[in-house]
């Protein structure tokens, strides 16, 4: 008989952890029925489909292939049943505001070359420096990622013990952990701006995360693509939301859960249009912040609003969806735009809440790699600028702010999009809180500060009801598709476990 046989769930929204616990929990026999608040499942991973222009509206880096395949392998799957990754060459592509120009891939002769022209000895560094983040990750990843480790007496273990020396070694923060070995500040941006993935700035987020330079220079960035030919992050849903299906999980969209209430036997589900569920457990991958405070009871709540206005939570971000005539060379499918002093920036996100002077940004053109994205002769093209969360974001505000980042695109990269925009829209602060309920308009969850790190962050059950559990970017591991995945897999252990 299957683990949970006869078990009824509700998961609350389909974001990346959602659909993970789902598929887990389908796998071990429950009756699992996923309800989302929008029309599309994938949660902050959902698309824009426009005149003709197709757009990935949150993540667009697929990152940490052996996570997707360790996930699908749990299913006796592999991804390239679902879809084909093409790796990205460059990886990325860096403008600095001075007018340098830098090209970052896997070639780690290459990139200790050009490593060297900035400062010597600065190839040797970065060959020491990844040896030690690639062990770092796989210490870290078998030890502390995918084996959930929620409480104190988790970590007191003969191999967590013989791992604690580089964990002790790395809660400093990734400025002085870089700084030991690059003094160049090019060289130190290129090594932390993996940090904006982890909601975090080099000053308050551990060194310990020096393992996602193995990341990027040595497990690579890739597009997936499915068999249609369509690519995107999209499609990775897609094929999570298809797993799902073929689990027999029971997907109600256009759905949103306005309560959460512990009964005798199991609990009761309402959603604001007063369709009633009763499972005999509750996952909720909604927003962690707006679960509480705003579905569950008071008496229900794990956390109070003080416990709240003390988190860290991560940036939000200034996004224009940009459907452009002709080409954008020189951009790249990833591009960075960074300025010589990004202190101002990270101070205006997590010390002085404001919009950015002097903005760092991403940019990204699918169109560069796949041609079903954009109407022929025609670009698509997002820009990511990270900001604070709960700044106010009103029209003239982002009017403004506009006209700001569409000159600086053009004086720093070369490329004038003002002139040749055919579609556009925008997405801010006041977005991500009406579309995905996030705290204060976060869009990313919770960010990776040292006291927001492992089990530090909150937990995945409920203390204060039995029988509740959660998932996602609040919880642990923490941020990014990858982290989500696991996150989701970690809680359907809690939920099987505590069933038995």
């Amino acid at each position: 008989m299957s683990r949970l046989s006869g078990a009824e769930i509700v998961v609350v929204g389909g974001g990346v952890g959602g659909l993970s616990s789902a598929c887990f929990l389908a796998d071990a026999g429950a009756d699992v029925t996923l309800l989302e608040k929008n029309e599309q499942l994938g949660g902050r991973a959902s698309r824009l489909t426009e005149d003709g222009f197709r757009f990935d509206m949150g993540p667009s880096w697929y990152l940490m292939p052996d996570v997707f395949e360790r996930f699908f392998a749990h299913f006796d799957r592999e991804p390239g049943e679902y879809y084909d990754l093409e790796r990205l060459d460059p990886h990325y592509r860096i403008f600095f505001k001075d007018g340098d120009q830098l090209d970052v891939n896997g070639d780690i002769e290459a990139m200790k070359s050009k490593f060297e022209e900035y400062e010597p000895g600065a190839s040797d560094a970065f060959e020491e420096y990844l040896a030690t983040s690639q062990e770092h990750y796989e210490t870290a990843m078998e030890q502390f990622v995918y084996e959930d480790r929620a409480r104190l007496r988790d970590w007191v273990d003969l191999d967590v013990m013989r791992a604690a020396p580089i964990g002790l070694s790395l809660i400093g923060s990734m400025q002085g952990h870089v700084e030991d070995y690059f003094q160049h500040p090019k060289l130190q941006q290129i090594m932390q701006y993996t940090l904006v993935f982890l909601g975090g700035s080099p000053k308050n987020t551990p060194a310990l995360y020096n393992i996602m330079s193995h990341v990027d220079f040595n497990l690579g960035v890739y597009y997936p693509v499915n068999d249609e030919g369509e690519g995107g992050i999209g499609v990775v849903i897609d094929a999570f939301v298809e797993l799902g299906e073929e689990l027999d999980v029971d997907y109600v969209t256009a759905s949103e859960v306005d309560e959460i209430t512990k009964r005798r036997e199991g609990f009761h589900v309402e959603t604001v249009d007063g369709d009633v569920y009763r499972p005999d457990r509750t996952v909720v991958n909604a927003d962690y912040g707006h679960a509480g405070r705003e579905l569950l009871p008071d008496h229900e709540r794990q956390y109070d609003d003080d416990y709240w206005a003390d988190r860290t939570l991560a940036p939000s971000a200034f996004l224009l969806y940009l459907g452009v005539e002709g080409d954008v060379d020189p951009l790249a499918h990833h591009t960075l735009v960074l300025p010589r002093d990004w202190e101002t920036h990270f101070d205006a996100i997590f010390e002085r809440p404001r919009w950015p002077d002097e903005p760092a940004y991403y940019l990204c053109v699918p169109s560069e790699t796949d041609d079903t994205v954009a109407p022929d002769g025609h670009t698509n093209l997002f820009v990511l600028v990270p900001i604070a969360p709960d700044l106010h974001d009103g029209e003239e505000i982002r009017a403004e702010y506009r006209e700001k980042i569409l000159a600086d695109v053009a004086d720093n990269t070369g490329v004038d999009l003002r002139d040749r925009i055919v579609f556009e829209e925008q997405f801010a602060v006041s977005d991500f809180a009406d579309r995905y309920n996030a705290t204060e308009g976060t869009a990313l969850g919770l960010a990776h500060t040292l006291r927001q790190t492992a089990l530090l962050r909150p937990p995945n059950r409920s203390s204060a009801v039995d029988g509740l559990y959660f998932t996602g970017s609040f919880t642990r591991p923490g941020v990014g598709v990858p982290m989500c995945l696991i996150s989701g897999e970690h809680t359907a252990n809690e939920l099987i476990e505590d069933y038995q």
